[in-house]
């Protein structure tokens, strides 16, 4: 059977996984389960890339990935078999032909990630211990959060920077990237109220030609620090100026954390009409 080269959009609640990668000590992976779904539905094995290595516990809206596969059928009706054969916290968005030369990491001009926070935005949750309702795909905050403030020390992060105080480069990597977006905005939750008020969801966009380990997750803890009045606008600053680790606040969890989108500037019509239809 001829092989052939396809690329697939995939979407995925990681919150029971460790990351995306195939790891030696990690048996439930994304990619394992992609790879596995693929060999159970052809017979053979078949190496699935992606386009970044999500961590334990973070999410996916629209990664993309490559593999060569032999199948005598349509893009479409993998897609369907693919998915079948697939845990229901995956699941195969579209399936086409891989343009020539395509790698979904190499390749990727940028990618936008969006990480998810509650907060009640005109007072304070108390006597509430957990929030089984948003916990899985959001980060709550008991206290109300300044989101100007977070916006006005965010935008001093735009631009080419040394990101190194953020997060961790592969081994020999730059830690130098170029942050093209970065912004929270504001929405209602909807009309839940736990135990007064109600909450409102602020969703970071963050758009980078790359990302270090960890990078998204240190600057929304240290953009959260900013909106409960820990941190100042000139303390985002220092930190980004010190290239220092230990000078970045705490992560923020996995759990509110999602791989939004991947551009390709070569193959601008890739996906074009499923990601067009994302609202951040």
């Amino acid at each position: 059977m001829t092989e052939r080269s396809v690329c697939a959009l995939v979407a995925y609640d990681g919150t029971d996984y460790s990351g995306f990668q195939v790891q030696a000590n990690a048996p439930h992976t994304i990619q394992g389960s992609l790879e596995s779904g693929l060999e159970k539905l052809t017979g053979q094995f078949c190496r699935v890339h992606g386009s970044g290595r999500t961590d334990a516990g973070v999410h996916a809206h629209g990664q993309v990935i490559l593999t060569t596969v032999g199948w005598k059928h349509s893009a479409d009706a993998l897609c369907q078999a693919w998915n079948r054969y697939l845990p229901d916290a995956i699941v195969i968005r579209r399936v086409v032909e891989a343009p020539e030369g395509f790698h979904p990491r190499f390749s990727a001009t940028s990618r936008t990630y969006r990480y998810t926070v509650l907060h009640p935005a005109d007072g304070k949750l108390e006597n509430v211990r957990r929030f089984p309702l948003f916990e899985r795909f959001a980060l709550v905050e008991k206290m109300s959060l300044d989101v100007e403030a977070m916006n006005r020390a965010g935008a001093l992060l735009i631009g080419e920077h040394d990101f190194a105080t953020f997060g961790l480069p592969t081994q020999g990597e730059s830690t130098v990237r170029r942050l093209d977006a970065l912004f929270w905005t504001a929405e209602k939750a909807g009309t839940i109220r736990l135990d007064s008020p109600h909450l409102q969801r602020l969703v970071l966009t963050v758009t980078a030609n790359g990302f270090l380990r960890r990078m998204v997750r240190n600057l929304a803890g240290t953009l959260l620090a900013v909106g409960r009045g820990e941190w100042q606008a000139e303390d985002v600053v220092a930190a980004l100026a010190s290239q220092d680790r230990s000078r970045s606040a705490p992560p923020a969890l996995p759990n509110g954390l999602v791989l939004e989108r991947v551009n390709y500037s070569d193959y601008p019509h890739l996906f074009l009409e499923e990601i067009s239809g994302v609202v951040l």
